[in-house]
């Protein structure tokens, strides 16, 4: 399985923007930066969506040069590329998912 995976020098701001300008993708985003260099499983990321629908969110992800994924079996083994993004877009990658809001907290009833 040959994936596409543009180069550092390939990675295009308005194709970063836009695969970060879905809310599910930038969970998934927001979870790869929590674990840092440990890649997660596409089933990993407790997303309520549709195997097709997820697939989609990750093949734009890779292809405009946000994740990494390599195979692993019957899944793929999905990592940020921090260090592409840092060097091509300087601080973009912080100010987005320091942007990204904190879940509601969970209401007790009174």
């Amino acid at each position: 399985m040959n994936l596409h995976h543009p180069s550092r020098e390939d990675l295009d701001v308005s194709m970063v923007l836009h695969a970060l300008s879905d809310p599910h993708r930038l969970h998934i985003v927001k979870k790869l930066a929590e674990h840092g260099a440990e890649p997660c499983s596409c089933g990993g990321f407790g997303i309520d969506l549709t195997k097709s629908t997820l697939t989609h969110h990750f093949r734009v992800l890779r292809e405009a040069g946000v994740i990494t994924q390599r195979p692993a079996g019957t899944s793929k083994l999905n990592s940020l590329r921090r260090e592409d993004l840092d060097a091509r877009f300087p601080g973009l990658l912080d100010a987005v998912l320091a942007a990204i809001p904190a879940p509601p907290a969970a209401q007790v009833p009174v």
